[in-house]
């Protein structure tokens, strides 16, 4: 393979930091030595010229029409324009017909919706713009969106949260594809985090402090880190990549530098975290999404990681602002 060809979908009203988180943390990874390096195309119906919802003219170097794969990943834009993409039989025809040619399917923001309208998100849970969840979830009841994450990968398709998020699901691309060190060279690269402060609620879920080299361990981790509400004992963890329990525990020490049961019990406690940040749902029900049973069982998790209750918790970070616009629940959340 001599290089990898990314293509962004863009369309009329896209969000300009969606395609250009992506293309900029891409150009960054072949600057810092990415092999084979990515090769990256804008897309538009008929190639024609879009302009963004920030008023920007972008010239498209591809017509959709005319692409024809394999490609290395496919992205599609977020933005105000969404729904007119979403609606659009020839956008939506293609983006299906990609996808089927592509090895990595992703959104940015309300892309998601695109992804969703041509039924490549059915049976499966999608991040999104939290503003925006609600109304996808309910457009598409197939598909399970969360509005927490920074962004969630379900097999080959993953699905990120509002604008800049596109860095972190594309950080995590690079990782995969070059491993961790070339990602944190494009972090410092781009002055931004690889993993982001605990104290944002859409964050970033590389719960380690980089993403395991391992690919059987990788596979787990983000299994667990997209499902913290699933049946996440060691014992299932292990049969869903077909080892031993113990050939699956003594990965994790060897590359995490703890079991499996810890791994989880500390992803389901950041998954918490950043649901009581974010939603007003009450604290038994934060516990029973993140796989923890009972409040007294998130109550003890959350001391031990953070040194305070969940109550606690929530209510310093209403105190500091940094959540004033995501204190409420959205709409038919609880």
């Amino acid at each position: 393979m001599d290089e990898r060809l990314v293509v962004v979908v863009a369309y009329d009203e896209a969000q300009l930091l969606d395609i250009a988180c992506v293309t900029s943390t891409l150009e960054a990874a072949n600057l810092g030595g990415a092999r084979p390096p990515y090769r990256v195309r804008l897309a538009t119906s008929g190639g024609r010229a879009v302009t963004c919802d920030q008023g920007l003219t972008l010239q498209a170097q591809e017509s959709l029409e005319r692409i024809k794969g394999p490609l290395d990943t496919l992205i599609v834009s977020g933005g105000m324009g969404f729904k007119a993409a979403a609606a659009n039989p020839r956008i939506v025809g293609h983006v299906r017909r990609l996808a089927g040619e592509s090895r990595r399917v992703a959104s940015v923001c309300t892309g998601a919706g695109v992804l969703a309208a041509a039924g490549l998100l059915d049976g499966r849970r999608a991040a999104t713009h939290w503003m925006w969840a609600d109304e996808i979830g309910a457009t598409y009841p197939k598909v399970t969106v969360d509005p927490s994450p920074i962004y969630i990968r379900d097999g080959q398709v993953s699905t990120s949260a509002g604008v800049t998020s596109a860095l972190d699901l594309t950080l995590s691309f690079v990782a995969e594809d070059n491993g961790p060190e070339l990602a944190r060279g494009v972090a410092q690269a781009l002055v931004t985090y690889l993993q982001r402060p605990g104290n944002q609620a859409q964050m970033s879920m590389f719960v380690a402090a980089a993403p395991p080299e391992h690919d059987l361990v990788r596979r787990v981790v983000d299994h667990v880190t997209g499902h913290p509400g699933a049946d996440l004992t060691t014992k299932s963890l292990a049969a869903l990549v077909r080892v031993s329990e113990r050939h699956l525990t003594r990965l994790f020490i060897e590359h995490l530098g703890r079991t499996p049961g810890r791994f989880v019990r500390h992803a389901r406690t950041e998954a918490a975290a950043h649901l009581l940040a974010a939603t007003g749902l009450p604290v038994a029900s934060v516990a029973k999404r993140c796989g923890f049973g009972t409040a007294e069982t998130l109550r003890q998790a959350f001391v031990d990681r953070y040194g305070i209750p969940p109550s606690r918790y929530r209510a310093a970070q209403a105190q500091s602002g940094t959540h004033h616009a995501m204190a409420a629940s959205p709409p038919g959340s609880q």
